[in-house]
């Protein structure tokens, strides 16, 4: 029998497939990521071998999500479109390497994912996949011939499912998707495939109303060093974190409470749809903000000009699925260097949605009072400033000539004309 690796979530797609692997006699080993689902996962690992899997790993992957991809991808401001957070785009490349560290280790000549032909994320799987062993054999059921024949859509499956005796709740509780991770959680198809529509309260679940949040504001503080948060001070409860994960944890949990991270976007997604997309992402939001404003007091003006053309990339290299690439390694490098002083603590206030940053301190302030003040008068002769003025001017100067010449030949020629 074929030996194959399957990304296995427990939900409707991957229960489906893992039994359809098994009626083709593949050896199926399931492979259950703990990125921060908050799911039962004993219960999912009992449902993958009470499905026919020949045995199945529960893997903890969240100290190294937060580590590995979340702070990286906060040194880079990364946003995808200015809006996505990339809480799925990040996680995909830490399951499948790890999926292809099982395989190595079980030598399984196959890999399978749940993921669907239209999507961002069969893309983020295989690349990862190629990129990390250019040998593996990828299993991609959405995107095969006789799998298609016979799951024509949901109905197909859950119809599947109820004759082979395969839970089927979350096919039938939620008329949308859903993906969850320690990063965000998001949601999509069904009812929210019409953008105009306005998500009910009940869509979502990881941050409270900002209408239902406290009417107290909840005073932070995050501490930063090269770029990365190395502890959170929450001045309300008196709660101090000061490991990745915990760090991470905490802004999800306060964040929630204060009703932040909700973002409801439309989105390109990288074969060429446009698909919308309902987001909750606390924890990032928060960092993200904070990330930005420690850089405006300690990174050098160029270097941030720079950086922030490399962005926009960066996010893209992330969302398209090429985080294992030359490209990647690149950019990593030229960002890590970007944060090599970026380091203090910055002071923010959460209340009823909103993310709001009340001050910052660094070691590496390139503030300098004394020089940008109005009352006080330091190092800078102001009259510089006209110098400064007239040279930038000559361009200005230069282009009204000539655009006033060309007006003048323009309406010579039309009076000649007419």
């Amino acid at each position: 029998m074929k030996k194959v690796i399957l990304a296995y979530s427990g939900g409707l797609d991957t229960s489906v497939i893992l039994k359809w692997l098994v009626e083709k006699k593949y050896k199926v080993i399931a492979f259950i990521a703990d990125v921060g689902q908050n799911e039962d996962l004993g219960h999912i690992y009992d449902k993958a071998l009470k499905t026919g899997a020949v045995d199945a790993f529960v893997e903890d992957l969240k100290e190294e999500l937060v580590s590995n991809y979340v702070f990286p991808a906060i040194k880079a401001n990364s946003v995808y479109e200015g809006r996505y957070l990339l809480g799925t785009s990040l996680a995909r490349p830490l399951i499948a390497k790890r999926q292809i560290e099982i395989a190595k280790m079980l030598n399984a000549e196959y890999v399978a994912h749940g993921a669907t032909g239209k999507g961002n994320d069969q893309v983020r799987f295989e690349l990862s996949y190629y990129a990390l062993d250019p040998t593996i054999k990828v299993i991609s059921p959405w995107k095969d011939e006789e799998f298609l024949k016979q799951f024509k859509g949901r109905p197909d499956m859950i119809r599947y499912a109820e004759q082979h005796g395969i839970e089927v709740k979350a096919g039938r509780e939620k008329p949308f998707s859903e993906d969850a991770n320690l990063i965000h959680i998001s949601h999509e198809s069904g009812i929210l495939e019409d953008p105009a529509v306005r998500p009910m309260e009940n869509v979502f679940s990881m941050t409270k109303s900002p209408m239902d949040a406290p009417d107290k504001e909840t005073l932070i503080d995050i501490h930063f060093k090269d770029g990365i948060p190395v502890k959170v001070i929450d001045h309300s409860s008196k709660i101090t974190k000061e490991t990745p994960y915990d760090i991470f944890s905490y802004l999800n949990k306060v964040g929630s409470e204060n009703g932040v991270g909700r973002v409801d976007i439309v989105e390109n997604r990288f074969v060429g749809i446009k698909s919308r997309g309902v987001y909750e992402s606390p924890g990032m939001s928060i960092l993200l903000l904070a990330h930005m404003d420690i850089e405006g007091i300690a990174m050098d003006r160029e270097v941030m000009r720079l950086r922030d053309m490399l962005t926009p990339k960066f996010a893209e290299i992330v969302y398209n699925g090429f985080w294992f690439s030359p490209e990647m390694n690149f950019l990593m490098a030229a960002i890590n260097k970007s944060q090599e002083a970026i380091d203090g603590v910055v002071k923010l206030s959460l209340y009823k949605g909103n993310i709001i940053i009340i001050g910052r301190e660094s070691p590496c302030s390139l503030y300098d009072k004394d020089l940008s003040s109005m009352d006080i008068e330091g190092g800078f002769n102001q009259q510089d400033s006209r110098g400064f003025i007239n040279i930038n001017a000559i361009r200005l100067k230069a282009h009204n000539a000539i655009m006033t010449k060309q007006g003048k030949l323009v309406s010579d020629f039309l009076e000649k004309k007419i």
